[in-house]
Order: structure tokens, then sequence, then C-alpha cells
């Protein structure tokens, strides 16, 4: 925030926080830390470059302005539609998922602002995070594995569903739920494991799910970051093998 209040006293005072920056003020949730501090306005007369500030020239109407500790930033909805037009799709749905969730923008409210936006460059892209995105994924993680399950060809899944046992009781709520073929995926950040009274509860919780039927799979960052096509792959594996139990003929 220091360094975004001085970004803005060094263009003059006619720049506004802005994407990625802006969502940090807001608290939106970001795949990554940016390094720069983003602005967006015009820089006054004699006022030139700064180290470290990436600006933005994008005229803002009042009404996608607000002020966030003293500062002028743009709203919420403004900083996800600006962080879906000029940055990945992924990175779009991140923030998307995070802004629904917390109730800081509803899709309509980004919808509104998307339509105001509608000849700026990275349109198209932001028009398919808002009908994308989702409020029921609970975290960065959730989101991006989404998008890269879409991007991968994988039908779309449920998110946070209950799972039944036989006799009706629930066995727990999962991450992803693929009804068709009755298979779960869930997605393991880093400090999911380190409670190990939560490692064994988990470990429990996977039996019985197996126990009733259906299969399961766990990916973490690693897997979704780094070798999307090999999780997928594991997922269709898991459909084959539901499909085998549900017909062994077959």
């Amino acid at each position: 925030m220091l360094r975004a209040a001085a970004a803005v006293v060094q263009s003059g005072g006619v720049a506004v926080v802005s994407h990625q920056s802006a969502a940090l003020i807001h608290g939106i949730e970001l795949i990554s830390r940016p390094g720069d501090v983003t602005i967006t306005g015009r820089p006054a007369r004699g006022r030139t470059g700064t180290a470290g500030v990436h600006l933005y020239t994008t005229p803002l109407p009042p009404e996608h302005v607000t002020r966030r500790v003293g500062l002028p930033v743009t709203t919420a909805a403004r900083t996800v539609i600006d962080i879906a037009r000029t940055m990945t799709f992924a990175d779009g749905v991140a923030a998307a998922d995070s802004a629904i969730r917390k109730g800081f923008a509803s899709k309509s409210q980004l919808g509104t602002v998307l339509a105001t936006c509608h000849r700026r460059p990275g349109v198209m892209q932001a028009r398919r995070v808002v009908e994308f995105a989702n409020g029921l994924a609970e975290s960065v993680l959730e989101s991006i594995a989404r998008a890269a399950f879409d991007a991968l060809g994988l039908p779309p899944p449920r998110l946070q569903v209950w799972i039944p046992a036989a006799n009706g009781e629930a066995i727990g709520r999962v991450d992803f739920y693929w009804e068709e073929y009755k298979t779960i995926v869930e997605v393991d950040g880093a400090m999911k494991y380190e409670d190990p009274s939560r490692a064994r509860a988990e470990l429990r919780r996977d039996k019985r799910l197996r126990e009733a039927g259906y299969e399961v799979v766990h990916l973490t960052w690693h897997d979704i970051m780094v070798r999307p096509a090999e999780a997928a792959a594991s997922i269709r594996a898991a459909f084959r093998a539901a499909a085998r139990k549900a017909d062994p003929a077959a």
C-alpha cells in the first residue's frame, strides 16, 4: 500500500491504483504476488515513468473508482475485469472466483462493468472469465484447477458436493465431483497434511468414499501448474475405472 501510495503521488495525483495492486488492497486473491505497482491514469505534464510502476492509460468512468485506506482504487468489479482482460484466463478466473466468494463483487456487477469495456483489448477473454466464474471455488488452487480442466477438455465438474454413503449418511464434502463418472477430485495445498490428525482423517474419508464405489483422485499445486496434462490423464483414467465398475462386461 505504501508503494501504491507513492506511485499515485509520483504520477501527479491523477492516477488510480488498479489491476493486481488494487486486488491486493481489496483482498482479492491472486495466483502470484505482483512485483510492480499497477496504476491507471495519465501522468501529469512533465512527469515520467517510474521504475517498478506499471502505468495503464485506459480511461476510467467515475463509478469505477472508489477509495480504500485513503487511496483512489478501482472498484472490486473493475479490478477483476481489468485482470481478466490483461492477464491469463486462469488469473482472471482466480480473481473473479475470489471476489464473488468474498462478496466483493457479484457476477451481475462484473457483467455491468464488462459492458462498459466492450472496446478494450482482451474483452473477449474477460467475457469468458465472467461466464466461467463460480463463487463456490474456495481457493486459488481450486480456481486454477477448474481453468486447467476446462483447457484440457474435461467435462465441467460440480463443486463442493456432499457425498452420501449407502445409508444416506454424508461421508464428506468434496472439491470436485463428476456424477456421471462417480469420480471425485480433491486439490491439496501444501499446508493440508501438516497436521497428522487431519491427514489420518483424510485417509479414512478416502477409504469410505472408495468403499462406497467412488473413484478418488488427489492433485497438488505442482500437478495442476506443472503437469496439467498428466493430471487430466489421471482423471480420465478414473472415469474409465468407474465405467468398468458400473459395467464389468464393457
